[in-house]
């Protein structure tokens, strides 16, 4: 596409997306925030944690590639908006859930609301980027990243004091969400049509690479995912686990050290996407896979502070990762984009229910310390990348 043709950056589009996803990811963040508090009310074991987090994980990714392919040929603007009211159902259940099978049922909603927001508001920001896609991925991941990170610590100072009844609070959370994809949706409308306009002159892009390339660089980035995934787990669901274990802090203070921990993520999103722009995805995911080993290495070993500024710097590497992976996947199937974007949420949930719940088998059987020093390695499987087609997608 020339200059001259290249439709704007919709910066107001992808501002609100990524403030939409800050709501959305906030409201997810509330379920392993709230651990340690229902780990102690029902008596919980590590296991069953790790179960609670399945649970959320496959029923927010068995569905996303279904809506992402559904989509790709009949585009729903409106369907995040049908989303967030699962969340909401979700949300409100868990405040009121008396018994561990609700809490499963509870937080099942959470992730079938999640499932059905995340393809099409992808698209919707590969729609409004104007060509700058780490920069449009990047804004809408860094309110994700940013929504998870709050959860914690609104936990800390909400629900922690408040107790598990205090989750009906956010259910204003969801509301403004609701309004806010309304907005998007129209514009979303509008950019489909443009987008219709354009394809039906120029013609359908194809894939760069022959089927069976794109076999492998798909197999390879999703292996890539499930590696980043099962050592970010290890953090989501156990780090709090891990701080008052080893170091003897209080439920609050663990919950502060996760806020800081995650809210990393969010400058790393927007980095990676950026900064992915200008060099290209390839060598992104080289740096942001493979780079953070020495540090993963060292973390078991440290005294709090180091554990504290190696965790960050850790989450910091690896979160530029995500971008960058369904970017690239996304230039390797152009008209899939529902799809890929489906497919790579979906395994970023689902996957990390896997990670979660064997996790959560071996923090029981051998101890969060051995667990942290087994996940240290995981890093290594950025070598993979070295199988993965190049593919020049600065700016694309």
């Amino acid at each position: 596409m020339s200059t001259l043709t290249r439709p704007k950056t919709q910066f107001a589009v992808l501002i609100v997306l990524g403030l939409s996803h800050f709501l959305n990811d906030l409201m997810q963040s509330l379920i392993p925030a709230v651990y340690p508090i229902i780990k102690e009310s029902y008596a919980l074991d590590f296991v069953q944690i790790g179960i609670i987090t399945f649970t959320f994980q496959i029923a927010g990714s068995i569905l996303q590639p279904v809506v992402g392919a559904v989509t790709d040929k009949r585009p729903a603007p409106y369907s995040p908006v049908v989303g967030m009211m699962f969340t909401l159902s979700g949300l409100v259940c868990l405040a009121r859930a008396h018994d561990y099978t609700q809490i499963l049922i509870s937080v099942a909603l959470i992730g079938i609301g999640s499932s059905i927001f995340h393809p099409e508001a992808t698209r919707m920001a590969r729609y409004a980027s104007g060509g700058r896609q780490g920069l449009a991925q990047g804004i809408f991941q860094v309110g994700g990243q940013a929504g998870g990170a709050l959860g914690p610590l609104l936990a800390a100072l909400v629900i922690v004091p408040k107790g598990q009844g205090s989750l009906t609070w956010f259910a204003v959370v969801a509301l403004l969400a609701m309004g806010l994809l309304t907005w998007t949706g129209r514009q979303h409308h509008q950019n489909i049509k443009q987008l219709a306009a354009r394809r039906a002159s120029a013609g359908a892009a194809p894939s760069p690479f022959p089927p069976s390339k794109v076999a492998l660089a798909m197999f390879v980035l999703i292996f890539l995912m499930f590696t980043k995934n099962a050592y970010g787990e290890s953090f989501r669901s156990f780090y709090t686990f891990y701080l008052i274990e080893h170091f003897g802090l209080s439920v609050t203070a663990s919950q502060m050290m996760l806020f800081v921990f995650l809210f990393s993520a969010a400058a790393g999103a927007l980095i990676g996407g950026i900064v992915g722009d200008k060099i290209g995805r390839y060598r992104v995911i080289w740096i942001s896979v493979l780079g953070p080993l020495p540090l993963t290495l060292m973390l078991p070993y440290v005294d709090l502070f180091w554990t504290g500024v190696l965790s960050v710097a850790i989450n910091l590497i690896m979160a530029s990762a995500f971008a960058s992976i369904m970017i690239y996947a996304m230039d390797l199937m152009p008209n899939r984009v529902g799809l890929v974007g489906g497919l790579f949420y979906g395994l970023n949930f689902g996957l990390g229910g896997v990670a979660a719940a064997i996790l959560g088998v071996m923090a029981d059987t051998y101890g969060l310390s051995t667990v942290y020093r087994i996940c240290a390695l995981l890093p290594l499987a950025g070598l993979m990348a070295w199988f993965l087609p190049r593919l020049d997608t600065r700016g694309s």
